[in-house]
């Protein structure tokens, strides 16, 4: 049989013994309703072990949890009955070793701007579920979309400049953004005057320059004997094989990334939404000829094109929508998460090796993306999701409890901080 090794807080060592006991006995529980045909009691029991697996350093169960939960809002017995031989087999098989994080780490991220937001929501997400304290500065702001930001230097006075250089001397490390690098200054400051002695992390997110010409990028990597990259969707391995895949996340219990109530109690058209920073990059123009096909055939989609504007107003606009087209690239953006998050049905064309990479990040190969990989697949399924509103509901809800299990900001956080703690 397998052994699944997994490391653990010791201070959850005197009680592990008696959690794993009480799974067994919800197992025995699980099976009886499974074989009675009891699904609501197959969803309480996928909902405990969904809820109880991370919080006792056991993310395997949580994921089981998650897609028992599912089955049986399905009823679907053979599959729940698939589900508690692997959660028997995880249990008899786990192999737990005890040992704490390393000390507190002091993470500086850097950017020149920050991509998509992301970089400021990990720095939030780490402090609010870790031990490591992260803090971000920032030179620009692009576009519109008021990203909420932590030390932005044009806003910064002599007080807050001096923060910066404290900053920079006390973190034990360097995350930079994109192309930022030491040589970049910020203001009078210089990262490349405190860098001896620190952890140093470069994270792509697909900027033009590094999409265009990885090759440099490695190169001055190796030239620097710098190994911990990462980057932020998996397509970008290809072109920095070297690296780390590095989920980026949401904060998916923040209000407005919440499903919005009665939202598929309308009975009016399906709204979709598209918000795309580079029109020329999100298949906008097949989505809107896709929408134009659909409604000559006297089944209405309203668009709702979400172009420059703020985060905030972004959000609350996806929100009252049923359905979001991310794009067609073969990987996924940000708004898909978002999007997922809030619990609408959402559309990317994910390639086999995105699929791949997610589906070993997620524990499951149930991804709840739909997909369409070219302009008339999408006119088909804008149809589909526009005529059945309950297949389009029912694709949200999937979205919805995978990020809850999959993909929630504290398994994101954490991971990174597990990464920080290798370096």
């Amino acid at each position: 049989m397998p052994e699944y090794p997994v490391t653990v807080d010791p201070e959850l060592a005197p009680i592990m013994d008696r959690y794993l006991a009480l799974r067994r006995a919800g197992l025995a529980t699980l099976r009886a309703a499974v074989e009675k045909g009891d699904f609501e009691a197959v969803t309480r029991q996928g909902h405990v072990l969904r809820g109880s697996g991370g919080s006792f350093g056991l993310p395997r169960l949580t994921e089981l949890g998650a897609a028992i939960e599912d089955a049986g809002r399905r009823r679907d017995g053979a599959k729940a009955g698939r589900l508690a031989d692997a959660v028997e087999e995880f249990i008899e098989n786990v192999d737990i070793s005890y040992q704490g994080r390393k000390p507190a780490m002091r993470i500086l991220m850097l950017a020149i701007n920050d991509p998509a937001g992301t970089a400021i929501q990990f720095c939030k997400a780490l402090n609010r579920y870790t031990a490591h304290s992260a803090r971000l500065v920032t030179l620009e702001t692009r576009y519109t979309h008021d990203w909420e930001k932590d030390l932005h230097v044009p806003d910064l006075g002599p007080d807050g400049m001096e923060e910066v250089a404290i900053l920079m001397r006390e973190a034990d490390v360097f995350h930079f953004h994109m192309t930022c690098d030491e040589n970049q200054p910020f203001g009078p400051l210089k990262p490349a005057d405190y860098i001896r002695g620190k952890a140093v992390v470069h994270h792509h997110h697909g900027h033009h320059d590094f999409r265009s010409n990885p090759g440099s990028f490695l190169e001055k990597y190796r030239e620097l004997k710098r190994t911990n990259l990462l980057v932020s969707t998996p397509d970008l391995l290809r072109l920095l094989p070297e690296a780390r895949w590095q989920p980026n996340l949401v904060p998916i219990d923040d209000p407005l990334l919440k499903p919005m109530w009665g939202r598929f109690d309308d009975p009016g058209q399906l709204k979709v939404c598209h918000s795309p920073t580079r029109k020329d990059l999100k298949n906008t123009e097949e989505f809107l000829a896709a929408v134009k096909y659909v409604n000559r055939r006297n089944v209405y989609v309203s668009v709702d094109m979400i172009d420059d504007v703020p985060n905030h107003e972004c959000l609350a606009r996806k929100r009252r929508c049923h359905a979001l087209f991310d794009h067609m690239q073969g990987y996924y953006g940000v708004s898909s998460l978002e999007g997922l998050s809030q619990g609408l049905a959402v559309i990317a064309a994910l390639d086999d090796w995105n699929r791949a990479r997610i589906t070993e990040f997620a524990g499951t190969g149930e991804l709840p993306w739909l997909t369409a990989t070219n302009q008339d697949q999408l006119a088909d399924l804008l149809l589909r999701l526009a005529k059945d509103r309950g297949y389009c509901e029912q694709a949200g809800e999937a979205g919805r409890r995978f990020m809850e299990a999959c993909w929630s900001d504290r398994r994101i956080a954490s991971d990174l901080a597990d990464y920080y703690d290798s370096l």
